[in-house]
């Protein structure tokens, strides 16, 4: 078999998931979002198929796959119209790291209800003053004598924590031995006693919401630290690439449903007595947008494979690349698949004009373009750190 072609399991999961999105489908997720409701349907279904759960060890109730398999879900529902945010929060950054780093405890407790779908849990690392730089998180966790945990601190643009029973927080402690801060994740109910949060008011359309966290003396028993106190920077970076590679996928299936629905209007829309399409105007950039759309999946593929493999530096890389080439393709697909339509591109009826932010969203979140470029710079070009 090509090196480039997947395997038949993947091929056949991505056109079980296709057949599941397409039951849904654009309409339904437009209209949950416009009306505040959660797809909560849609998830549910997802997860009782087995989908959510394809990178869940087989033990904890998961198909043990891989990331790759787990990012063929998120892009398949992506191209069906209905992208599932919380696909890269929950079972890909959370799930993945406490499957690496959680006691057998934690995972029996924390990984079945990600593999059916029952269980949904946010990750919390961003800070409104630290933004990309994980050095600067403030939000602070102390020892206490009987072993448990209180964290202080503010969190911003978390996402799905009205939907979540626990949250993944990215908090520092000050090490006994060097009196150093350094990284420690902990799960956190989101019930917690002295846990608020505050909702950000976006311009995105998405059943999926933002919020300001605020941690006022949250205590947590001791066994809600996920990891060694001593772990580092190793582990706090353990589910980033997945992350990046899920919102790679999310972006290139969004680029994917832009350009059907562009090619599909091209087809059916004459002017002059022939389709749109028929103009290179119009077909051109379409071709070049599957082009740029078509390497970004390679990208992520690849980038997935090596973070299967365990080479976690070439996933990076990869990662970041397909990010950021995914990113820009979503952007300008959503742009010109709503240029294809001309007026009727801004009319709610056909669906595009609601994707626009979140797909110029793709190119900020969860890592900016600019912050995927500093890494390929640096670590792959070789030039000198900029930050």
């Amino acid at each position: 078999m090509s090196q480039f072609t997947e395997s038949e399991e993947r091929r056949e999961l991505r056109k079980a998931v296709a057949s599941l999105g397409a039951k849904y489908g654009e309409k339904y997720f437009h209209e949950a979002a416009a009306e505040g409701r959660k797809t909560t349907e849609l998830w549910a279904e997802a997860g009782r198929l087995g989908y959510l759960g394809v990178s869940i060890p087989e033990e904890f109730g998961g198909g043990g796959g891989d990331i790759g398999d787990l990012a063929a879900v998120c892009e398949e529902l992506a191209t069906a119209g209905c992208p599932l945010l919380l696909m890269v929060v929950s079972p890909a950054i959370v799930g993945t790291t406490i499957a690496q780093y959680g006691t057998q405890e934690q995972k029996e407790r924390w990984l079945p209800g990600l593999a059916d779908g029952t269980a949904t849990y946010a990750f919390s690392i961003t800070e409104p003053d630290a933004g990309s730089n994980s050095h600067n998180i403030v939000t602070h966790a102390e020892k206490a004598e009987d072993g448990s945990w209180v964290l202080n601190g503010t969190k911003t643009y978390i996402s799905g924590v009205d939907e979540a029973s626990h949250l993944l927080v990215v908090a520092r402690y000050s090490d006994a031995r060097t009196g150093k801060l350094k990284p420690a994740l902990f799960m956190v109910p989101t019930d917690a006693d002295g846990f608020t949060k505050q909702q950000i008011e976006m311009g995105v359309v998405s059943p999926e919401k933002q919020f300001t966290l605020f941690f006022d003396d949250v205590r947590v028993a001791a066994d809600a630290l996920v990891g060694q106190e001593d772990a580092g920077l190793e582990q706090l970076f353990a589910g980033l690439n997945p992350e990046r590679i899920m919102a790679a996928s999310m972006a290139t299936g969004t680029a994917r449903w832009a350009i059907r629905k562009a090619v599909a209007y091209a087809k059916e829309r004459e002017v002059w007595g022939k389709p749109i399409g028929a103009h290179q105007a119009i077909s051109h950039p379409l071709a070049r947008l599957h082009i740029d759309v078509e390497m970004a999946r390679l990208l992520t593929q690849k980038a997935a494979a090596l973070y299967a493999a365990g080479d976690l530096m070439g996933a990076g890389e990869a990662a970041n690349m397909a990010k950021v080439a995914a990113g820009e393709a979503a952007a300008k697909a959503v742009d010109q698949a709503i240029q294809t339509h001309g007026g009727n591109g801004l009319a709610l009826e056909y669906g595009l004009v609601q994707a626009v932010a979140s797909s110029r969203l793709s190119n900020i979140a969860p890592v900016s373009k600019e912050m995927a470029l500093n890494f390929v710079a640096q670590f792959s070009l070789g030039l000198p750190k900029s930050y």
